[in-house]
Order: C-alpha cells, then sequence, then structure tokens
C-alpha cells in the first residue's frame, strides 16, 4: 500500500500538487477504532493500510475518478446518511440490480462508502457480499440508479489498479472536473 500511495504522491506533485496538498495525514490507531466501533465492523486490512497512510482528503476534489476520497469523520458521516434512511424504511420494497457477488440490497449498513461524489453516490467496501462474492470487494453505491458494480476483489486490488490507471494516463487531471478524471471525459 505505502509502495502505490508513494507512486500516486509522486504523480501527484508533478501533475496535480494542490491535489497533493488535499490528502491528509495518516488516520490514528484511534480514529480508526472508533470508526470500527461506530459502524460495527471491522474494517478489512489492505484498507486501513490506505488510512494509515493518508486519512482522506480535506476540502472537496476528486482523487478516485471524480470522487473525494473520504475521512473516518467523513466516511461514517456519509454511512450514517444511508443507515438513518434505511432505518427510516426508505427503501422498504425496493432493490437494486447487482452484479453477481453484490446482494441486491439498495442499501446494506454493511457497504462502507470510502468516496463521494457530492451527489450521493459512493464506492463502498462490500463487508456482507452474496454467496458469489469477496467480503471486502469495491462496489459502486448510486443513490438513484438501481446498478450495483463490482469494481475490484478487495481494496488493495482497487487501489494498485487504479494507481496503475493514474500512472498509464487513464486518469488525469481536470481543472474543470476538480480533480482526477477519466482521461476520455477530458
Amino acid at each position: 500500500m505505502e509502495e502505490s500511495w508513494k507512486k500516486l504522491e509522486e504523480w501527484l506533485s508533478e501533475h496535480w500538487p494542490e491535489g497533493l496538498s488535499t490528502l491528509n495525514p495518516p488516520a490514528s490507531d484511534e480514529q480508526i477504532s472508533d470508526l470500527e466501533e461506530k459502524l460495527g465492523t471491522k474494517l478489512p486490512n489492505d484498507f486501513v493500510s490506505c488510512i494509515k497512510v493518508h486519512n482522506g482528503q480535506s476540502g472537496y476534489s476528486s482523487l478516485f475518478d471524480g470522487m473525494e476520497f473520504l475521512s473516518c469523520e467523513e466516511i461514517y458521516s456519509q454511512w450514517l446518511v444511508w443507515k438513518e434512511l434505511l432505518d427510516g424504511g426508505d427503501f422498504k420494497d425496493i432493490s437494486s440490480e447487482p452484479e453477481k457477488g453484490v446482494k441486491n440490497d439498495w442499501w446494506n449498513p454493511k457497504w462502507i462508502p470510502f468516496t463521494h461524489n457530492g451527489g450521493g453516490d459512493h464506492l463502498c467496501l462490500d463487508l456482507d457480499p452474496a454467496v458469489s462474492g469477496s467480503a471486502g470487494q469495491v462496489i459502486t453505491m448510486w443513490h438513484d440508479m438501481e446498478m450495483r458494480e463490482v469494481k475490484a476483489g478487495s481494496f488493495g486490488e482497487y487501489f494498485d489498479t487504479y494507481v496503475a490507471g493514474v500512472l498509464a494516463g487513464k486518469y488525469v487531471y481536470s481543472e474543470e472536473y476538480g480533480g482526477l478524471v477519466d482521461a476520455k471525459y477530458v
């Protein structure tokens, strides 16, 4: 994880120094334990390793393809919005149309958002996959669309693949979009 972060930081320093400056210091063990306690679940080791390098970003800018990388505090804040909607019955009798390996819930309290696009959409750690899925897989969660897609089998796989995509030019900095986005949109 540290090696991938180092490569991404080097790229950011050359191509988007302002983005590099938005990265927070490492999450403390106390912040991680507090988050896990509030969420009622243990976070995957590869994700914990990631936030022990940078605890998300400060201010809104998109590090992950149009999405902000959330800090421990923001992960809980975003998760709580969805949990309150679930507990209030907002998702009663509605389901998603997931890819194989993802439950057909509209939202699941074991889907832990680690990104946010400012419009209610997230990438989540899926800690409660369907039978054919993998605990810790990264999935999409759209607030207004039924589709739920598996982006990677684990956070580590997602992060390494994303960083490789940035280094290869698949993702580029766009001032118009306020961060890193898929190069085909620029």
